[in-house]
């Protein structure tokens, strides 16, 4: 007797623009916080979700604006970042808290509040890293490399000061902090920024 059975089917459809897009994103997180920003491409990015990478293009645009998506900051800060390249290094401390701290401030707060917990607490801290000293303050190390090769140390410690303020002023919520406005708190951090920017590391 033959067997009438009909041959199996492939059922479903194909995974859809959403289903693409986290793969992307999964394969760019994976590889930022393993590899850096500098060491990742679009390319090994498109390979690891399968998909060819005009399509990451498609998505996401550019490799920097892919990264921003990866950490979900609601807003790319280094298009605000970028009007620093005006300022006098001596005045880079008190510039870079009014922005920063604005950028908290701002009606953008509760996303970049929830994406800074998130990337902490999904074990996504070294795209935070990746970010601040490979794309954001990236252009700040060779203005302020004197003596030279202290350029990379500076722009860190400046990571670290406004790291702390942003986790004790609105993660942790310390109230003497969190009471500070946004002119009083950058005020009061920009003399320690510019020191670490432009003041003996001895």
């Amino acid at each position: 007797m033959a067997d009438s059975a009909a041959p199996p089917t492939r059922s479903g459809r194909r995974p859809g623009p959403s289903v693409t897009r986290d793969r992307i994103l999964s394969a760019a997180r994976e590889q930022f916080a393993d590899k850096g920003f500098d060491h990742t491409t679009v390319r090994s990015i498109a390979a690891e979700a399968g998909v060819d990478s005009a399509l990451v293009h498609h998505y996401f645009g550019t490799k920097q604006q892919l990264l921003v998506a990866a950490i979900a900051l609601p807003m790319d800060p280094t298009s605000i970042l970028g009007s620093f390249e005006a300022v006098p290094v001596d005045e880079l401390g008190a510039a870079l808290a009014r922005t920063v701290i604005g950028i908290w401030d701002s009606p953008h707060q509760p996303a970049v509040v929830a994406a800074v917990r998130s990337a902490l607490t999904g074990g996504r801290e070294r795209l935070l890293r990746s970010f601040l000293l490979e794309v954001a303050l990236r252009d700040v190390v060779p203005r302020v490399d004197s003596p030279p090769g202290t350029g990379e140390l500076r722009v860190a410690l400046v990571a670290s000061q406004m790291a702390g303020l942003f986790l004790t002023r609105h993660l942790l919520g310390v109230r003497a902090l969190g009471d500070l406005s946004t002119d009083e708190a950058a005020r009061l951090v920009a003399p320690t920024l510019q020191s670490y920017l432009t003041g003996p590391l001895d």
